[in-house]
């Protein structure tokens, strides 16, 4: 499965993604890297892996429809049948997520639905909850909404600050989305409703763009 990952900063995630696409075994590569931003670190991650890369600065745009245009129009060229968001800090216009519908995959520094948007563990820790975590999701024209197709989690040390938090999540993230990644790609998701089914049987009887939607 080709698949294109979005990026606006450093792209920790996004080289977990580019290690394990370069295994032998795994069903998916990285066609192109985007990022909104110019000057990231995880640009000089997908050149060093020698993946293209694009850049499609949103300043250059009256709004944020010309923009998921430009966007668009990128991944259709480089022939991506996937994307993945990997700390793309823009929300994507509804048309534009309807059009990829169950084609974008995300991953969230939270344990969805709870904790929606920015400073998830900040709020986690004021909440007073056990456990935090990450989850990576189908995406939804709503704010870090859709089928979830995985979740971990990590016990909350009140002694731990957002930061020490955040980073121990991180280390989840980078685990799960691959993960995430090699089941979407082998065919093994079922989408019913707004809930995933993973099958353990490969549908390789069928040409996988979409997951299959019930």
């Amino acid at each position: 499965m080709d698949v294109a990952v979005l990026i606006s900063g450093g792209g920790t995630n996004l080289q977990a993604l580019i290690d394990a696409c370069a295994k032998d075994d795994f069903p998916a590569r990285i066609v192109m890297v985007i990022s909104n931003n110019p000057d990231v670190y995880g640009l000089e991650r997908a050149k060093a892996a020698g993946i293209e890369t694009k850049v499609i600065n949103h300043r250059d745009f009256e709004n944020r429809e010309q923009f998921d245009e430009k966007l668009d129009e990128a991944l259709k060229q480089c022939g991506a049948t996937l994307i993945c968001l990997a700390g793309f800090m823009r929300i994507l216009d509804a048309r534009f997520v309807n059009r990829w519908k169950n084609r974008i995959l995300n991953i969230h520094p939270s344990l969805l639905p709870a904790f929606r948007g920015l400073h998830t563990q900040e709020r986690a820790l004021e909440s007073g909850v056990r456990f935090s975590g990450c989850t990576v999701h189908f995406v939804n024209p709503e704010l870090d909404d859709g089928p979830i197709i995985s979740q971990a989690a990590v016990a909350i040390d009140p002694d731990q600050d957002a930061d020490q938090l955040a980073a121990k999540v991180l280390q989840l993230e980078h685990t799960i989305y691959p993960q995430a990644l090699k089941l979407v790609a082998e065919g093994r998701i079922r989408v019913i409703g707004n809930s995933v089914r993973i099958s353990d049987a490969k549908y390789a009887d069928q040409t996988i763009i979409n997951p299959i939607v019930e």
